[in-house]
C-alpha cells in the first residue's frame, strides 16, 4: 500500500466497496453489516489481515446507503463504527455508513482558489450561524456573504461529535460530517454553490486531539497515543513513536480528503502547537507536501500557532512546514488591551500602546525572540523574511470570544465608535483578516462555550469550565459562568439575522461593506510587500495607517483614532485630496460628530475615536 493511494474507510468503486481499518494488535477483524429494519439483522464477514497491521476486505453487495461497524477479536462486545467513517447517520456511536463520494455531480470545474493576498476569511459555526444550523442554512446566506466583499468562509470544525451540538474541536468521527448539519453530499453543495459565487471554502481541522466521547480510533489501537507526549487536552497523538507511520496517514488521509471529496479550497490547522514530534520530517510538513501533491488543485494552509515561529512559513524544501500564512494573535491582544483594557492571562504579556500595536503590524507579530513577561523565556522568531498576507489578524474569532466567560464579543465591550475605528484598522491593514461571524453588523448576541455530552462527562466540563475561570483576577463569580452543557448557552449563540436591516447594526454593516470592497478595488491596496505600507503612533490614541502602491501612484492613508476623550489633530499631505470613508458618516452613524479635512491648514480633526480614509486617487 503506498502512502499516495487513500485506502482508510469504506472505499466504493466499480461496483464493489473495500473496507480497511487499521488495527495491528488484533487477532482479528470482521465486518459487521448492520440494517435499519426493526430485526436488528446483523451480516458478519471477516477482513484479511494485511501489512502494517491493517485488515481489509472488498464486497460487491454492499452498496452505498449500507450500515456496517467492525467486531475486534470476535468478541460480540467489542463492535465499533469506523474511525474512518465518512458519514454516522445516527450519531457517532452509532453504525457507519458506506458513501459514494464520486456521485455527486460538481459544476465548479472553472474554479480557481484566489490567491492569499486575496482572501477575506469569514469564520462561522455551522449550528449558530443560521436559524437551520445546516449545510443548507449557510447556502441561503451566500448572496449575504458575497455582498459583503468576503471571500472566504472558514467553517469551524465540521467533523460529527458526540451529542447534538458542540464547538467541534470534540470531533470523534472526523472524516464524516456532523450529521446535525446534513449529509455529505450537503456540504459538498454548500462548497459548490460557494464556487458558483467567487467565494473560497477553508475546511478547520483538528490534529492534535481526540475528543472525549465517540473517538474509537484508540480502541483498533493504543499507537494512535504517545507514550512521550502530552496536550493541554490529555494524552498526546503519536507522531514520533512507533507505529507513527500509520497515524500520520490517518490524519494526512483525512486532510486528503477534504480536498480530493469536497473541494476544500484551503485548510485551517487547529492549535498547531500541540502536535509534537521529534522525528523528521516533521508530520506538518509530511502533511503540507501531502496535500500539496493532489493533482489540479491550489490548497492554501493556514496554522493557528501561538509560537511565532517563521520556520512554519518556509518551504519544506528549505527546511520549513510549508505552511502558507499563521493566525498571528498578537495584534488582536495588543488591540484588545488597548480598547478593552484585558490584563487577565496572555493579555498581561502586551502593553496595548499605540507605538506597540503599530510596531505589531510592522513586523506582523509582536515577540521576535524577546523574553516574554509572564514566562521570561524567549518567545518568537524573526518575521521579516514573510509577507504580510502571511499573517491573518482578527478582532473577534471563536476563541476570542467564547473563551471569555459570557462569550461576550469586543463591540459589547468597548465604546461603538472605538469598534468602528478599530475595524479600518483591521480592513485597511495589508495583513490578511479574518472577520468572525456577526461582527460585521455588532451582533447582540454572544458566542459561548457550548456542549452536549452525557451525563457524568458533562459535569465533568462544567466543573472545568468554572474552575478555569477562578484564576482570573478580574473575575470571581463562577457561578454567572453559563453551563456549556444548557441548551440555553447553544441557543444563546445562534445569531439573529432580523437585526442586520435595523440601526445602529445596518449602519456598521456599510462600513464593512465598503471597506472590504476597498480591499478589493483601490489601487493602493493591491500593493501587499513590507515596503508598501507604513504604520505609526501619532499620539497615545492615534496611529496612521499608509498603503502605497507605486507602479499604481495610488497612495491611501487611515487615520485611526483608537480611544480618548480629547480631540486629535493630524497632519496630512495636500496630494491626498480624495476623501474615501469616514467613520463618522452619517448613513454609518446615528448621531455623527464629523471628521473635519482643513486642507488650508493640512490637517485632520477627529472629536471622538473614529477613522478616515484620504487616497491621491479616486476609484
Amino acid at each position: 500500500m503506498t502512502t499516495g493511494t487513500r485506502i482508510l474507510g469504506a472505499r466504493f468503486t466499480g461496483g464493489e466497496t473495500t473496507f480497511t481499518v487499521w488495527a495491528p494488535e488484533r487477532e482479528r477483524v470482521d465486518l459487521v453489516f448492520e440494517r435499519y429494519e426493526a430485526d436488528g439483522g446483523r451480516d458478519i464477514r471477516p477482513l484479511t489481515r494485511q501489512e502494517h497491521g491493517y485488515w481489509c476486505g472488498r464486497f460487491d453487495d454492499l452498496p452505498p446507503g449500507s450500515l456496517y461497524r467492525y467486531r475486534l477479536d470476535g468478541d460480540a462486545s467489542l463492535i465499533f463504527p469506523d474511525p474512518a467513517s465518512q458519514y454516522q447517520p445516527l450519531g457517532v456511536h452509532g453504525p457507519s455508513q458506506v458513501i459514494d463520494a464520486a456521485a455527486f455531480q460538481w459544476t465548479d470545474e472553472g474554479w480557481r482558489v484566489p490567491p492569499l493576498e486575496r482572501m477575506t476569511f469569514y469564520e462561522l459555526h455551522v449550528g449558530t450561524f443560521t436559524p437551520a444550523g445546516t449545510f443548507d442554512g449557510v447556502v441561503e446566506r451566500l448572496d449575504y456573504l458575497w455582498r459583503l466583499g468576503v471571500t472566504a468562509i472558514e467553517l469551524m470544525p465540521i467533523g460529527d461529535f458526540a451529542g447534538a451540538h458542540n464547538w467541534g474541536y470534540d470531533g470523534a468521527a472526523i472524516f464524516a460530517p456532523a450529521r446535525c448539519y446534513g449529509t455529505p453530499d450537503s456540504l459538498r453543495a454548500l462548497v459548490d454553490a460557494a464556487h458558483r459565487k467567487g467565494i473560497a471554502v477553508v475546511f478547520d481541522v483538528v490534529y492534535n486531539h481526540f475528543g472525549p466521547d465517540g473517538a474509537y480510533a484508540g480502541v483498533f489501537s493504543p499507537h494512535y497515543y504517545s507514550d512521550r507526549h502530552r496536550s493541554p487536552w490529555g494524552r498526546g497523538l503519536n507522531f514520533d513513536g512507533p507505529h507513527s507511520a500509520q497515524v500520520r496517514r490517518f490524519f494526512i488521509e483525512n486532510a486528503r480528503q477534504w480536498v480530493q471529496d469536497y473541494h476544500a479550497d484551503a485548510l485551517r490547522l487547529d492549535a498547531t502547537h500541540a502536535i509534537v514530534d521529534e522525528s523528521a520530517p516533521h508530520f506538518l510538513a509530511e502533511l503540507t507536501s501531502a496535500v500539496r501533491a493532489e493533482g489540479g488543485r491550489d490548497v492554501v494552509i493556514v496554522a493557528e500557532d501561538h509560537r511565532n515561529l517563521a520556520r512554519m512559513l518556509a518551504p519544506v524544501a528549505e527546511g520549513g512546514f510549508g505552511i502558507d500564512a499563521v493566525w498571528a494573535d498578537d495584534f488582536h491582544h495588543q488591540a484588545r488591551v488597548h480598547t478593552a483594557g484585558d490584563r487577565d492571562g496572555y493579555y498581561a504579556e502586551f502593553t496595548g500602546t499605540t507605538a506597540d500595536l503599530a510596531e505589531t503590524l510592522r513586523r506582523g507579530w509582536f515577540f521576535t525572540g524577546q523574553a516574554s513577561p509572564r514566562s521570561g523565556q524567549p518567545r518568537g522568531t524573526d518575521p521579516s523574511g514573510l509577507h504580510p498576507p502571511q499573517f491573518v489578524i482578527c478582532v473577534q474569532n471563536h476563541d476570542q470570544v467564547g473563551n471569555r466567560f459570557d462569550g461576550a464579543r469586543l463591540h459589547h465591550q468597548i465604546d461603538p465608535a472605538a469598534y468602528r475605528a478599530l475595524t479600518v484598522l483591521l480592513l485597511v491593514a495589508p495583513h490578511t483578516p479574518l472577520l468572525f461571524m456577526g461582527q460585521e453588523w455588532a451582533a447582540t448576541t454572544p458566542f459561548q462555550f457550548f456542549t452536549d455530552h452525557h451525563e457524568e462527562l458533562g459535569r465533568l466540563v462544567t466543573k472545568g469550565r468554572r474552575a478555569e475561570f477562578a484564576s482570573f483576577d478580574s473575575f470571581k463569580d463562577t457561578e454567572a459562568v453559563p453551563d456549556p452543557q444548557e441548551h440555553l448557552t447553544f441557543a444563546r449563540s445562534r445569531l439573529h439575522w432580523g437585526e442586520v436591516d435595523r440601526r445602529p447594526h445596518a449602519g456598521v454593516l456599510r462600513l464593512y461593506e465598503r471597506l472590504l470592497h476597498l480591499r478589493q478595488s483601490h489601487p493602493a491596496l493591491q500593493a501587499h510587500g513590507r515596503d508598501a505600507f507604513d504604520v505609526a503612533a501619532v499620539d497615545e490614541q492615534t496611529l496612521t495607517l499608509r498603503r502605497c502602491n507605486r507602479g499604481a501612484s495610488a497612495t491611501l492613508v487611515a487615520i485611526v483614532k483608537l480611544s480618548g476623550d480629547r480631540p486629535a489633530t493630524v497632519g496630512v499631505e495636500p496630494d491626498l485630496a480624495h476623501l474615501l470613508l469616514s467613520t463618522e458618516d452619517p448613513d454609518i452613524v446615528d448621531e455623527p460628530r464629523p471628521i473635519r479635512v482643513d486642507r488650508v491648514e493640512g490637517t485632520v480633526r477627529l472629536e471622538r475615536p473614529g477613522a478616515i480614509l484620504l487616497a491621491s486617487v479616486l476609484c
